[in-house]
């Protein structure tokens, strides 16, 4: 990864975090990946913010990479993963933040902006819907119910890890290769990382922990209780539309709970839209934050 950064340990909510570091200066790009995914999921992007004049921090969350890998379920609640965000922020000593999240780190990011957690000037969030629409999307559409079947899969004990880590990582580097519009930017280096990821039994634990604290562990109930004000950070949605796993119709709406809200729809893109669809995103994001 020389060539768009380095990988340094930064202690940050009592954890060791590995993060894929670039730039430097005041402005702080945070860039939070998804699940099953890695730092390195941004490496399209950090070439580009970089030259935009941030300095971007893309750690490997809680129980990723190298990152800590804490040993309880409880561990990997919603609050924990807004707290390590936070102190991260805090650890930058950074004026200016941009959160740019997908996936698993964009649930993070939503309750984080909604919970005002550490003041941003922008937020991207890529393919995860804000959590009110998808909630009540899940409740009215039996589509989306059939399409979220993994999440009511990963509660189970021991079989969701073993599933990952089986045959080196064959599912993991199947949800990308088979789903993917643009196949090539998935190669075998990349895939690797992923697949590597999933053979240590801690950092597979730890990953499927992250479904089983938010359900099983009560994380979205919780927030649920909350409830969702309304967002006044501008945020940018990327959405590429051949979602395997969220349907677009989990995207209708979102304005009623983000004041100043650009939706991108990008026809024919994976879930994996920032890694799928690069040159497109990238265009969207420098739009955005220019």
């Amino acid at each position: 990864m020389n060539d768009i950064g380095r990988y340094e340990t930064i202690r940050a909510n009592g954890l060791d975090f590995e993060v894929l570091t670039a730039g430097e200066g005041d402005k702080l790009a945070l860039c939070l990946h998804g699940f099953p995914e890695h730092a390195q999921s941004w490496r399209n992007q950090i070439p580009l913010l970089t030259g935009m004049g941030y300095r971007v921090w893309a750690p490997n969350q809680r129980g990723y990479g190298k990152t800590t890998k804490p040993p309880k379920l409880q561990d990997y609640s919603i609050e924990n993963l807004m707290a390590d965000a936070g102190a991260l922020i805090d650890a930058s000593g950074a004026k200016h933040v941009t959160l740019i999240a997908h996936d698993w780190g964009a649930i993070v990011a939503w309750h984080f902006a909604m919970r005002e957690i550490r003041p941003l000037d922008k937020l991207v969030i890529m393919n995860v819907p804000h959590p009110a629409i998808y909630a009540k999307v899940v409740r009215d559409s039996s589509r989306q119910r059939r399409k979220s079947w993994y999440v009511a899969f990963f509660q189970l004990p021991y079989l969701p890890e073993r599933f990952l880590a089986r045959n080196n990582g064959r599912a993991v580097a199947g949800m990308f290769v088979t789903t993917a519009a643009n196949k090539a930017n998935f190669g075998k280096d990349a895939l690797a990382v992923y697949r590597d990821q999933v053979g240590d039994p801690k950092t597979v634990h730890a990953m499927v922990n992250w479904y089983r604290a938010a359900l099983t562990g009560g994380g979205f109930a919780r927030q649920l209780k909350l409830g969702y004000p309304k967002i006044d950070v501008p945020t940018l949605m990327i959405w590429g539309e051949n979602d395997l796993a969220l349907e677009k119709e989990t995207t209708y709406g979102t304005d009623a709970y983000v004041t100043d809200l650009r939706i991108k729809y990008l026809p024919g893109i994976s879930h994996w839209v920032q890694q799928d669809a690069p040159e497109a995103v990238n265009a969207e994001l420098a739009s955005f934050l220019s």
